[in-house]
Order: structure tokens, then C-alpha cells, then sequence
């Protein structure tokens, strides 16, 4: 027994270094291609395939972040993608908490209505952009916010709903019951009680929608031209018959990256209850 003890406690003191040595490779793993991609960002031209490589450069400069954002018109995609992103992202957390909660509470259209709201996500977008091209090009939506908005919004919106689902049908229906006891009515027990306590759900649907519409890059193709473009189809003009632009790509990375992040950082809470509660609860 006095033998066993102390084996026991090197394994209980092995595991908290095993586990920092884990998390550290990752933490490498993942940071290591951002950091090479700043450092190309605020390299010198000729620095980029130097051997050995330029780890960080003597004279940074922003020349890239200028290039990428005016010559490049990174700017307005940029602001095209804020604006289209975060319209679709709301019209979807929206949309989709309003049918979720019908289908988990009313079970309006069957039990199997929620397998076939999600089902329309496996349709694959190359087989539904052509007619949607055509559609908008009669109707005046082509190369319009509004057009690529609500093409987004269908493209997030089952995912939105499948979540939410989940989120609703494990609510207790107690709480909504005795808000219609004490007077509410059924919009006034959903506003007031289901939505507070959905808020992870929904926040947790919203930062999935937004991610992916930000990084969504065949609709913005297909279905913009010079106008409602985003910032995803930017990176076409960085490659040319005369090379690639690394230095002007990695700074638009950048800066593409740091919408998602912030939104990750400010939602961080309730993105991890959301999901861990509508993974149970699904």
C-alpha cells in the first residue's frame, strides 16, 4: 500500500504536465500560421522567400494593409461584407427562433418538418446558383445587398431553426405556462420568458450564421459583380498571370480575421452554453 501511494500521486502530478504539454502543441499548431501570416503582412517584398526566412523583419511596414485595402478595394469589401453579414445574421437568428419555437411547441407541419428544414442545407449551391442568377438578374437584385442578403439568409437559416429546435424542445413548458396563468399572452410568454432563456440558443445560431456568411465565398462569386461584392472574393486579385501578391493576401487575412474573433471574444459565454446545453438537450 505505501508503494502504491506514491505512484498514484506521480501520476496525479504526470497529468497536469502531460496536459500542458498537449495544449501547447495545439496552441503552436494553431498559432504559427497566423503569426507567419502577420509577419508576411508587414514584410518588405523581398523578404518573402529569403533563405533562410526573415522571422520578423528589421523595417516593418503597412505598405501591404494600404494596398489590400484601397488599390484593392479591400475597404468595400470589407464594408460590404459587415453590412451584408450582419443583415443575414439577424434576419436568421430571427427567422429561425420564430420557427423553431413553432415547431418544438405547436409541432406545426408534423414531426418530421424539422428533418426537412434541414435537409434543404444538403442541397449543394452549385445546383441551385444558376437559377438564382437568372431570377435576379429579372428582378433587379444582381450585385445588390439586398440580393445577396437574403440568399444568405436561406443559406443559414436550417442550421439556425436545427439548433434552435433543439434548444426549445428541451425547455420546460412550466414557465410559459404560468406566464399565460398570470395574463400574458402567447406572443407576450414567448417575448418575455422563452427568448430570455433561449438567449444562449440564439446567440450561439447567430455566431454560426455570421461566421458563415463572413467566410462565404461561391454566392458573393456568382451573384455580385463591382458593386455588392465581398471581402472573401477580394483575394481573386491577389493571384495574376504575373505572380501572387503574398504581402497584400496575408494583410487582408488579417484583417478579415478580426470581426470573427471579436465576436467570439464578446459572445464567448454564451456560445459555450448555447451549445453545450443544445447539444444535450438535441
Amino acid at each position: 500500500m505505501a508503494a502504491v501511494a506514491p505512484a498514484r500521486r506521480r501520476k496525479r502530478r504526470s497529468l497536469p504536465i502531460g496536459r500542458i504539454l498537449l495544449l501547447g502543441f495545439f496552441l503552436v499548431f494553431v498559432l504559427w500560421p497566423l503569426y507567419w501570416m502577420f509577419n508576411t503582412s508587414i514584410k518588405p517584398s523581398d523578404d518573402y522567400l529569403t533563405v533562410p526566412p526573415v522571422w520578423f523583419p528589421a523595417a516593418p511596414t503597412l505598405v501591404h494593409y494600404k494596398a489590400a485595402l484601397f488599390a484593392y478595394r479591400g475597404l468595400d469589401g470589407l464594408i460590404n461584407s459587415l453590412i451584408i453579414s450582419l443583415s443575414a445574421t439577424v434576419l436568421s437568428a430571427l427567422l429561425g427562433t420564430l420557427m423553431a419555437y413553432s415547431l418544438a411547441r405547436y409541432d406545426t407541419g408534423g414531426k418530421h418538418l424539422s428533418f426537412w428544414v434541414l435537409s434543404q442545407r444538403f442541397l449543394p449551391p452549385i445546383g441551385i446558383v444558376l437559377p438564382v442568377f437568372l431570377i435576379y438578374r429579372q428582378v433587379g437584385l444582381y450585385d445588390t445587398h439586398v440580393g445577396l442578403i437574403i440568399a444568405y439568409t436561406v443559406f443559414t437559416l436550417p442550421v439556425s431553426v436545427w439548433m434552435m429546435f433543439a434548444y426549445f424542445r428541451g425547455m420546460p413548458k412550466s414557465m410559459e405556462e404560468a406566464a399565460l396563468v398570470d395574463g400574458c399572452t402567447r406572443w407576450e410568454a414567448f417575448w418575455r420568458v422563452a427568448v430570455p432563456l433561449a438567449a444562449p440558443g440564439i446567440v450561439a445560431a447567430a455566431v454560426f450564421a455570421f461566421i458563415a456568411c463572413w467566410t462565404e465565398f461561391f454566392f458573393a462569386l456568382i451573384l455580385t459583380s463591382r458593386t455588392a461584392f465581398t471581402l472573401p472574393t477580394v483575394f481573386r486579385a491577389f493571384i495574376g498571370f504575373q505572380g501572387a501578391q503574398y504581402g497584400e493576401a496575408a494583410a487582408l487575412a488579417i484583417v478579415s480575421l478580426v470581426p470573427s474573433i471579436a465576436l467570439g471574444v464578446l459572445a464567448q459565454r454564451h456560445l459555450v452554453r448555447g451549445l453545450t446545453l443544445g447539444a444535450v438537450r438535441g
